[in-house]
């Protein structure tokens, strides 16, 4: 959530936000009218209660009619202390849930717009020119097939539509990726983390997920614990309710995790192979900072993305995501795309946003500098999701007998292997 007092002082720029998101900019005046409520009952309430006690000091000292009215007075203001007490809460949790839908402030630098009003900031690697070398380029699933790596048709008979099973060289693919991502965060500083699957609701919640990405969020009833779609939220919920040492930052995390995604409103979309599926392993990158360097650790956290799809001989692109792209959570947010050969465009591969305080404030994570104690940052990174980056190396490296081509830092965790050779034709 953001800063109330920021709402109080320069609401115009939280306004600026939210219609730079496409969200409702009503919101940021029906919060100030529930903030002013929320101040103006605490306070009325706090002086009702001074009163409250100042009469009872003198009841005990009166008699006669006098504490007959004293009596008469205490009760009535009893009644009016319980009302103002009912008020102060009513527009404090009003405030609270207003707050929760409001989404983080904006960089100022974010392009705005909608999901094509992107800006790309680079572009590496180059695109293969399979004419030129004479083949067509086969598509991943087909390509998986070949090679006895998925099998999409028995997970939809498993498990429906959207699910898929890795196989042979394909489940060695998978443990190979998510090695080798662990190895350069580690190298990097980041401390390795397996992450719980199942969260408690103000997990889900304090890390933004339940507002407008709640559709895509699978929920167990009956135990009231929600299935991960990314492992930031159990990293960011990690430090939930604790004050950090300034001398400890930054605190970085790699998490290693299954992820959960509903996929709502896609259908039609991505419906071939694995690109887009319902259960899917990542390794996410995680970082707690001082406010004041959340930027410069954005860039970081982009960096090591950029490190991590050049070493996977990808051609790629960075885009500056466009203001009502980012999610309720994020301030900026860039994503490197791959190129895929047979859809001929760049598709998203990893994604870095900076939160800044936003979620910190609603997990009450805060830092200790000196006396102060304040909110940090928090920043995520998207290092390897699995099946697109399968789907990049499997349509990128292919050759034309249908073998695949190992990217070298790949290879010492796939025993020395070179290509991924057919198993059927």
């Amino acid at each position: 959530m953001i800063d109330l007092r920021l709402l109080r002082e320069d609401p115009d720029r939280v306004r600026a936000s939210q219609r730079a998101r496409g969200e409702d900019v009503a919101l940021v005046d029906s919060l100030l009218s529930a903030d002013e409520r929320r101040r103006s009952s605490g306070v009325r309430f706090d002086e009702l209660r001074a009163e409250q006690k100042a009469l009872g000091k003198l009841i005990p000292k009166a008699s006669g009619d006098e504490k007959a009215e004293l009596l008469k007075k205490a009760s009535q203001l009893a009644a009016d202390v319980k009302a103002a007490d009912a008020d102060r809460d009513a527009a404090a949790a009003e405030t609270q849930e207003l707050l929760l839908r409001l989404g983080n402030l904006v960089h100022p630098d974010v392009p705005v717009g909608g999901e094509e009003d992107f800006v790309t900031l680079e572009t590496h690697g180059t695109i293969r020119d399979f004419a030129a070398e004479g083949f067509d380029p086969k598509d991943h699933l087909e390509l998986g097939q070949i090679l006895g790596a998925i099998d999409v048709e028995r997970g939809a008979k498993v498990s429906g539509s959207r699910f898929y099973f890795l196989t042979g060289v394909g489940a060695l693919l998978e443990l190979a990726l998510v090695n080798a991502a662990i190895a350069q965060a580690t190298a990097a500083g980041f401390t390795p983390m397996l992450t719980p699957a199942l969260v408690r609701p103000q997990s889900m919640a304090g890390t933004g997920f339940l507002g407008q990405a709640a559709q895509d969020v699978y929920h167990l009833a009956n135990d009231d614990l929600y299935l991960v779609g990314t492992s930031e939220v159990p990293l960011a919920a990690y430090h939930m309710d604790e004050i950090i040492d300034a001398d400890r930052l930054p605190l970085r995390y790699a998490g290693f995790s299954p992820c959960f995604r509903r996929e709502a409103g896609s259908h039609g979309k991505d419906t071939r192979g694995i690109f887009r599926v319902h259960q899917f392993d990542k390794v996410e990158m995680f970082s707690y900072v001082t406010p004041e360097d959340s930027q410069a650790e954005h860039q970081r956290l982009l960096e090591w993305e950029k490190q991590w799809l050049t070493s996977l001989e990808l051609p790629y692109r960075v885009i500056d995501v466009a203001s009502a792209d980012l999610g309720s959570s994020a301030s900026r947010k860039f994503d490197c795309e791959a190129w895929i050969p047979t859809q001929g465009k760049y598709r998203e591969l990893t994604s870095t946003s900076d939160c800044t305080e936003f979620q910190s404030r609603r997990l009450s994570i805060r830092v200790r500098d000196g006396k102060q104690v304040r909110p940090l940052a928090t920043l995520n990174g998207t290092l390897c999701a699995v099946p697109r980056t399968i789907v990049a190396i499997l349509e990128n490296h292919q050759q034309a007998d249908g073998s695949v081509r190992v990217p070298e830092v790949l290879r010492p965790y796939l025993g020395g292997r070179e290509v991924l050779e057919p198993v059927a034709k």
